[in-house]
């Protein structure tokens, strides 16, 4: 998931620029507010586990990811586990690191992924209880992948050059040692409550869920909808294909599962003025986007305000302007609505529980239309009519 200045890259990509990384999200964090202008009623929260941190860490994929999961274990009926995000981080960033040096340089390096890697993860890897991997050595209570990234990144772009003509047979094994010397030794086999589990193991019989029957789709105007394509998405490194629907097809998937008890893996763009992880609220006003003034910034969260109504014009228009950009991942929960009846999505982020809502967002369906850049879900979520449409559906198992 990509930035669109410096700083918002670092946030939540480049390990090498964690400094600014962490003023970022300071910023963006603050202080919550003393008198909230906003009061939110929860219609509806789906099982969800703890608010978590990620740090300096542009691991928000796997955070948001990994606690879709837990949820999907508090769905099928079992204790929900804390599951390790940095093992699933650890993971991509070796499958990464092969891909890049054989790509010859050429694809995105950085700590940023999609939600799609965490279940391709979980089906190759498994996966492990955070006890177990917490990727913090050397007293450290919070992640700090910056300089991890940047001894990794000079190693990488050695072996691009490939000075001696052919690579060692061992260059991949030294990109997992430097990892063991940052994160930890990799947990071939480990004991939880007593027994003894592989990671594959630990997933197959603890966490349990089948990665077959999940399902991650997007909405591009400019590429044929019911279809899969190759999302372009810079974080989007193993180039995995995403199911592509309209943008009002996007949310009515979304609604559609939350009925149904399914909470929503949420990848979108946090860079925009309207979107306040102080107060906890995203939605889109109706005014001129183009030109928010500093007068006008200081009055979008003076309490609830109409959204703009939503275009799949405008929509494309931001993903082909970068505008749009795919910035950081969360999951939706719920559904909620402020003092005026207005509603909302409930959203569970990873920045730790430092604003007005412990941690949690309420965000309008105008906001998820614009400027979303992909859901999970499991494919049960799915209505019946958009799943009527899908080509090669047998793809899904539906």
């Amino acid at each position: 998931m990509k930035k669109r200045t410096m700083l918002l890259l670092s946030f939540l990509s480049m390990g090498s620029l964690a400094l600014a990384q962490d003023n970022l999200v300071n910023s963006l964090k603050n202080n919550a507010s003393e008198n909230p202008d906003f009061k939110f009623t929860i219609v509806k929260e789906i099982g969800n586990t703890s608010i978590k941190d990620q740090g300096s860490s542009g691991t928000c994929w796997s955070y948001s990811g990994n606690s879709f999961l837990e949820s999907e274990m508090i769905r099928n009926g079992k204790q929900a586990v804390d599951i390790a995000e940095i093992f699933t981080a650890r993971n991509v960033y070796h499958e990464k690191a092969k891909r890049y040096v054989l790509f010859n340089g050429g694809l995105s390096w950085g700590e940023g992924g999609e939600l799609h890697d965490v279940i391709k993860m979980y089906r190759k890897y498994g996966a492990v209880p955070q006890e177990v991997y917490t990727g913090l050595q050397f007293g450290q209570t919070r992640n700090n992948f910056s300089e991890m990234s940047a001894v990794i990144k000079t190693m990488l772009d050695t072996y691009v050059k490939n000075p001696s003509g052919k690579l060692s047979p061992n260059w991949l094994t030294n990109i997992d040692n430097v990892m063991d010397s940052y994160l930890g030794e990799y947990p071939k086999e480990f004991t939880y409550k007593g027994k003894k589990y592989t990671p594959q193991t630990f997933a197959k019989e603890v966490v349990g869920i089948n990665p077959d029957d999940y399902v991650e789709l997007t909405s591009y105007k400019d590429y044929p909808y019911y279809e899969e394509f190759v999302a372009p998405i810079p974080d989007n490194w193993s180039h995995d294909l995403m199911w592509n629907v309209p943008m009002e097809d996007l949310t009515a998937i979304i609604d559609n599962a939350v009925d149904k008890g399914y909470t929503v893996g949420w990848a979108t763009d946090v860079s925009e003025p309207y979107f306040s992880y102080k107060n906890g609220v995203a939605y889109v006003p109706n005014i001129d986007l183009n030109n928010i003034d500093a007068k006008t910034k200081a009055n979008l969260f003076k309490g609830p305000q109409p959204d703009k109504k939503i275009t799949e014009e405008m929509r494309q228009e931001g993903l082909n302007n970068l505008t749009t950009t795919d910035d950081h991942g969360m999951q939706i929960v719920g559904l909620a609505k402020d003092q005026t009846g207005k509603d909302y999505y409930m959203v569970k982020n990873s920045w730790g529980v430092t604003n007005d809502f412990n941690g949690y967002l309420y965000v309008t369906k105008p906001y998820v239309q614009y400027k979303s850049t992909g859901i999970l879900v499991h494919k049960n979520a799915i209505p019946k009519d958009i799943v009527k449409k899908l080509k090669l559906k047998n793809r899904i198992g539906l």
